[in-house]
């Protein structure tokens, strides 16, 4: 599939990530669409005659060419939404970006990542929770993300540098510079050892309208988004608000109800938005967490005959992966959520599988 295709399909004026992802199922592929005549794409609901238009006229394309010769020069990697190797957790969302850029050798597609997130004031408080988070989180071979921002952000990432975690630093702009500036020798050696992920093209400046998109992937590409210290606003609420959303799960450490910067954390856990933690060993708990991840062996196990076709491709990822979350069946059963609902219960009722906290499944 053509990457100039794709480019092109993320800069079309007017077309967001969801019409985007209507285009493509009806075409196939970015390169089929901007092969498309007049009638096909005003026969597509949803798309009218402006939009049409905008993918008819090609006026971005010289654009584009500029964009794929940054991203030959610098070896960029892209991940398009279909591509096998795009962040499987991230793609289950309903806004997931069309087209990501990355920079890194981290694996976007971890057994077990997390999001560690905050206010941009950190307090001495702040800063001991996170380091001693990432310490505990060693054992278990996990991928931090965050934000790259100051505070508790750019601390969770030093803090896994310094521990040995591999960690993905989403930004809000493109990769042709880093922001905040003052967080480039960090951006470097994340780099390295870890990396830097954005749905934004090069020369794309770090405007606040960005941030809130970033955070999507923040709390997309997880399976749980923790909140360390936060106000009542900001951008750690927004993330635990979109990670909710998409059905993840959200801790929060609790704070000082006199702290300004323990007050987002506390409406949190008060309204039931997040899970109250106060170590690792409550994320260890209600994640599922019994130790550090470890490859089973695939023992060939027997069901009863009479299971449905959708009981059946639940098994059969059971079987396959081990314990496995929510989302994860959404994607490789491709059953839509209310059949996947009914069938997780019906298989629960007959004993065969069981639910773990943290929304994940294991066969008994």
């Amino acid at each position: 599939m053509s990457l100039f295709h794709q480019i092109a399909l993320t800069l079309i004026p007017g077309v967001g990530s969801v019409n985007a992802r209507l285009l493509l199922k009806h075409f196939g592929t970015a390169e089929d669409l901007f092969k498309a005549k007049k009638s096909q794409l005003l026969a597509i609901p949803g798309i009218g005659e402006k939009t049409a238009a905008s993918i008819l006229q090609h006026d971005f394309f010289e654009r584009v060419e500029q964009e794929l010769d940054f991203v030959e020069k610098y070896k960029i990697r892209t991940f398009f939404y279909t591509d096998q190797d795009y962040p499987k957790r991230l793609r289950t969302c309903f806004d997931a970006p069309t087209l990501l850029y990355y920079k890194g050798n981290a694996d976007l597609n971890s057994t077990r990542v997390v999001s560690i997130v905050g206010t941009r004031n950190a307090t001495s408080y702040g800063r001991e929770l996170t380091n001693a988070l990432v310490e505990e989180l060693v054992k278990h071979n996990v991928l931090v993300v965050s934000g790259l921002a100051y505070g508790i952000d750019a601390m969770a990432h030093k803090a896994c540098l310094k521990q040995g975690i591999p960690t993905v630093g989403v930004v809000g702009h493109g990769l042709d510079r880093i922001y905040p500036a003052q967080h480039r020798s960090l951006a470097e050696k994340m780099v390295s050892s870890g990396g830097l992920l954005t749905e934004f093209p090069s020369q794309t400046v770090p405007d606040r309208e960005n941030f809130p998109k970033r955070n999507r992937i923040v709390a997309g590409m997880a399976d749980a988004t923790i909140i360390v210290e936060a106000s009542l606003t900001g951008g750690a609420l927004i993330t635990a608000e979109l990670a909710n959303s998409y059905n993840r799960d959200v801790f929060s450490f609790p704070g000082n109800i006199n702290e300004k910067f323990s007050a987002g954390c506390n409406f949190l856990i008060k309204t039931n938005r997040a899970n109250l933690i106060t170590s690792a060993k409550d994320l260890e708990y209600l994640l599922g967490w019994s130790g550090p991840e470890v490859k089973e062996e695939k023992v060939q196990l027997s069901f009863p005959l009479n299971l449905s076709g959708a009981e059946k491709k639940i098994a059969d990822v059971l079987t396959n992966n081990g314990p496995t979350g929510v989302d994860d069946l959404a994607l490789q059963t491709q059953l839509p959520q209310s059949k996947l609902s009914i069938t997780i219960l019906g298989l629960e009722m007959q004993g065969i599988i069981v639910a773990l906290p943290g929304k994940i499944y294991k066969l008994v």
